[in-house]
């Protein structure tokens, strides 16, 4: 059951992809880190222009593990309307006290995904503590992306094992990070809740570059060959 996450810089991109299939429609701003960030106000635009047609979700940036500072990203990005929030947890800072500043948004309603990063191997048994604290899901991508793609710094047992115990704690589980069209067949048997792109959605497979409807069907084409539905849904957050 797995969906196509397409990240996208602007409205024009988030347009395309909704048009060409993409099952979520994640917003971030590439030229700005592995996470960055676009601003509130474009959040909002583009959750309005989507009209609840697909879900949305939204990065809150390249931010340190400061429990106040994750907390208040978290919080604006949420009142823009998205889906899913999603906040990188970075190597070093406050990583319990970052969860227990963020339960308090999961127990009303905001669904809260965090991305781990695998070039980073980190232990999937976060997941418990995630699980525990209300957030909706987790996901490995990567940080570095001069490193190659996510099955190029993670062997399968490692992704396999990662979608497994993520899963297991009833999580949403996505897999992304520089993801290329020979990757997805042997990622679709890991039965990750979602596969997500950028680069390989864009023209010359530049993640800073603008996305290419061609491209974007090729992707969503592959994934559907699976001839299994997502399992993504709405969010109503308070």
């Amino acid at each position: 059951m797995t969906g196509m996450l397409a990240s996208v810089q602007n409205l024009d991109e988030a347009l395309l992809a909704l048009a060409a299939g993409a099952d979520i429609i994640d917003l971030k701003a590439p030229a700005a880190g592995s996470l960055g960030a676009l601003s509130c106000e474009e959040i909002r635009r583009i959750v309005t222009e989507i009209q609840g047609r697909r879900p949305v979700s939204a990065t809150i940036g390249d931010l340190p593990m400061e429990p106040a500072l994750v907390r208040e990203a978290a919080a604006n990005t949420a009142a823009t309307g998205v889906d899913y929030v999603k906040i990188g947890f970075f190597p070093g800072g406050d990583w319990p006290g970052t969860i227990q500043a963020l339960a308090p948004l999961a127990a009303r309603g905001i669904r809260l995904v965090v991305v781990l990063f695998g070039d980073r191997q980190p232990d999937a048994r976060h997941a418990a503590e995630l699980a525990e604290a209300g957030f909706a899901g987790a996901m490995l991508d990567t940080m570095d992306k001069q490193q190659g793609s996510l099955t190029q710094v993670c062997t399968i047992d490692f992704l396999r094992d990662f979608v497994v115990k993520v899963k297991a704690h009833g999580l949403l589980c996505g897999l992304a990070g520089s993801l290329r069209s020979s990757e997805i067949p042997p990622l679709l048997e890991l039965k990750p809740d979602y596969l997500g792109f950028r680069g390989a959605l864009c023209r010359r497979h530049l993640r800073t570059a603008e996305l290419d409807a061609d491209a974007v069907r090729t992707i969503r084409a592959l994934i559907s060959q699976s001839g299994l539905e997502p399992v993504l849904q709405h969010a109503t957050t308070a």
